[in-house]
């Protein structure tokens, strides 16, 4: 085999590697392969801890906890608040809610509900859509929210930002409403969902973050295989323009 085909079947297969990756890379995974703590029901109890501040990038905030909180799920969407058209955290100067998780979990794994629904995120929303389902199967909105996730170490907004659609994760800490100061004026507050069925506020979780665990990254093998087919794509491109001109006979 010449070497000009030979790069030309790199480029070609490395490029079949990259859309297959990144098409398989957030694909939700089946119920069986997915830990048991999926199907826990979040854990929430009173808590009488105080609220404390903090100050991120100039802006000062008040965390107000109201319950200790913990949830393990399957993200099925997901929204980082740094995103180039994210405007309103920019304009509220919300530094701290670093990542919206959307999550399920429960009846909506026991059903496989998640991978018959169609899932979009706004800049503070998640939303789910499903066809017409039998009742065995039926999407249950009180096993999914949208966690609008906190923190002000620098370590727990990398490892948010790490997380994918199809990793299952835990979280624990607090739901807390919190309030942005700027020059000591108040600028905005959030509220917390305190149960999973207010759906009219569409089950938005605020959330502490005192400790995120990646379960499972189900995704993971396929993102390793697309960077491998991208530098290989770059390493044929580069021999390619490298190679002598073929004379003509």
């Amino acid at each position: 085999m010449s070497s000009d085909r030979l790069v030309k079947l790199v480029i070609i297969g490395s490029l079949l590697v990259i859309v297959v990756a990144w098409l398989m890379a957030e694909h939700l995974p089946a119920p069986e392969k997915l830990n048991p703590g999926t199907l826990e029901e979040p854990d929430q109890r009173p808590t009488r801890d105080k609220p404390f501040d903090t100050k991120v990038e100039g802006m000062d905030y008040r965390i107000d906890p109201r319950y200790t909180y913990e949830i393990a799920g399957l993200v099925v969407s997901l929204h980082d608040s740094k995103a180039w058209w994210d405007y309103a955290h920019r304009e509220w100067g919300d530094h701290i809610n670093v990542a919206d998780l959307c999550v399920v979990w429960g009846e909506n794994v026991r059903r496989d509900a998640y991978r018959r629904a169609s899932f979009t995120h706004t800049q503070w929303e998640c939303w789910w859509s499903t066809p017409a389902l039998p009742p065995e199967h039926a999407f249950d909105g009180a096993s999914m929210s949208n966690n609008h996730v906190l923190t002000d170490d620098p370590d727990v907004a990398r490892r948010l930002r790490d997380v994918r659609i199809g990793d299952e994760v835990r979280v624990r800490g607090y739901l807390a409403d919190y309030t942005t100061f700027k020059d000591g004026a108040a600028r905005g507050m959030r509220k917390t969902s305190i149960v999973r069925t207010d759906e009219g506020e569409g089950a938005c979780e605020v959330i502490w973050v005192q400790e995120l665990t990646i379960v499972r990254s189900h995704g993971r093998g396929w993102r390793i295989a697309g960077k491998i087919g991208a530098g290989l794509l770059v390493l044929g491109l580069i021999v390619w323009i490298l190679l002598p001109p073929k004379l003509d006979d």
